[in-house]
């Protein structure tokens, strides 16, 4: 089976330390994706090399169109390339079959979309666990109730996600993409259906996960204050990577987005 071959599944031991999984996490070399055929041919990728080291936190961004929500989907193998190469750890995403794949983000990568994408008939503490189920992994109560903590939702394991808030719902499923001791997080947006404030605390969330727990994230974003949770940056136009930040403030963030917006008209990115 894959595990045995590529990334061996965890165990239920504490999380490495960013130093400990030092290195590239996810690289993308020569990374192209096409929609469409025709005159409604789209190309999504065109070129990208990009590489994630483990146990940090970066924000893609880019303006409407760039490219950002592909770039997601195809480092986490949600989507084929059409050329290039994805290695996740090691393992070439690219070649993989759909089986193996599958294999893979159940035992090593977790997922926050900005839809929460919640079981609405399971509670809290059984949307954690789903995970686990999946892979056949055994269920540790004592881990779930820390996961469940850990996100400040020790008393709710027992709610369904109509019984949250929708702060709460995005906690549980922080809780959730951790569950199995990911190599990587792929947030999706994750604060784009959620207040200023409550966005705030799920950022500071993700932002502990890589401090506190090594953890690596790679998070899409249009907002500069999001953005600015990240030790780093990666800007994309028309499909390419135009530049990143490093120690980013929503400030800088802000200002170079603004200098990025002709790009979405044709014109060359700064």
């Amino acid at each position: 089976m894959f595990r045995n071959k590529a990334l061996p599944a965890r165990a239920s031991s504490p999380a490495p330390t960013a130093a400990q999984r030092a290195g590239h996490i996810v690289r993308l070399t020569a990374v192209h994706k096409t929609y469409g055929r025709g005159d409604h041919r789209v190309r999504a990728l065109d070129g990208v090399d990009l590489d994630f080291e483990a146990g940090t936190f970066t924000a893609i961004m880019g303006p409407s169109g760039s490219g950002k929500s592909t770039l997601l989907q195809c480092a986490a193998g949600l989507d084929r390339v059409d050329a290039g190469r994805v290695l996740l750890d090691g393992a070439p995403l690219h070649e993989l079959s759909e089986r193996a794949l599958t294999e893979l983000r159940r035992e090593h990568m977790g997922f926050v979309f900005q839809s929460f994408n919640l079981i609405p008939a399971l509670t809290a503490r059984q949307n954690v666990e789903l995970p686990l189920r999946l892979a056949g992994r055994a269920i540790d109560p004592a881990t779930i109730d820390r996961g469940l903590a850990e996100v400040g939702l020790a008393e709710r394991g027992g709610h369904r996600p109509a019984e949250l808030s929708g702060g709460q719902q995005q906690r549980v499923a922080i809780a959730r993409a951790l569950a199995s001791r990911p190599a990587v997080i792929f947030a999706d947006e994750p604060t784009g259906a959620l207040d200023s404030h409550t966005a705030r605390e799920v950022l500071a969330l993700l932002r502990g996960v890589v401090d506190g727990h090594g953890q690596t994230v790679i998070m899409v974003t249009h907002d500069p204050g999001a953005a600015a949770y990240a030790q780093r940056v990666v800007f994309l136009a028309d499909g390419r990577v135009t530049g990143e930040l490093l120690a980013p403030t929503a400030a800088t963030v802000a200002a170079r987005m603004a200098a990025m917006e002709p790009a979405g008209t044709g014109a060359k990115p700064c």
